[in-house]
């Protein structure tokens, strides 16, 4: 059963006091909670009956919890209140982890357009995602609809040569040897135009909700 204590630092983050929840940063201190889990807003948001578009806001300081809100937080993620109000851990400069990837050992996430090999796929919470991938479409009509997800992409071109397609330019022609940086929630595509099918390499950023 929760302290006065605890009720009155509950009461008091749901009025909103910016001289409280502010230096307790408590969407960062949620955030640091979810991944530290492995959880996505979705699970989260399937753990507390709180709306996935609330939780992000709460975590993005858009808006502060109320009473009730803590209270399902508090309960669908099994932590108690202060652990909730624990200022987030100063982020380490340098962590030291690291993830090799021998060739031929990525993870192979094939589609009907792509062969993707995903990289240092055992690394968990890495802000980057790499892989490699065989380009075996050949004609855009391939694509039923457009490729996109959160974040942005450097992409490479490693072997062969590509059609680059994107929602708002011309298609774009990309030799062994070029690359390009752009935002990946924009629709893209690519199609091999080369004799053999093109080899690129991938980076992609984490969006905001993974």
């Amino acid at each position: 059963m929760a302290t006065q204590t605890d009720s009155e630092a509950a009461l008091r983050i749901a009025s909103g006091r910016k001289a409280f929840v502010e230096p307790l940063r408590l969407g960062e201190r949620l955030k640091e909670i979810r991944l530290s889990n492995r959880w996505t807003l979705e699970d989260v948001s399937q753990r507390t009956g709180l709306a996935r578009s609330t939780l992000s806001k709460i975590e993005n300081d858009q808006i502060s919890p109320t009473f009730s809100a803590v209270q399902k937080l508090i309960g669908g993620l099994g932590i108690d209140l202060p652990q909730l109000l624990t200022p987030p851990k100063p982020q380490s400069r340098t962590l030291g982890r690291r993830d090799l990837t021998r060739v031929g050992e990525g993870k192979q996430h094939p589609t009907p357009t792509y062969e993707h090999e995903l990289l240092s796929w055992q690394l968990a919470q890495k802000r980057m995602i790499p892989f490699k991938t065989i380009v075996r479409a050949r004609d855009f009509n391939e694509f039923s609809e457009w490729v996109r997800h959160d974040g942005e992409e450097f992409l490479m071109v490693l072997d062969g040569d590509i059609w680059l397609y994107t929602e708002f330019y011309e298609p774009l022609h990309l030799a062994q040897g070029d690359s390009i940086y752009f935002d990946s929630d924009m629709g893209h595509a690519l199609i091999s135009v080369s004799e053999t099918d093109a080899v690129v390499l991938s980076v992609c950023t984490r969006g905001e909700n993974a």
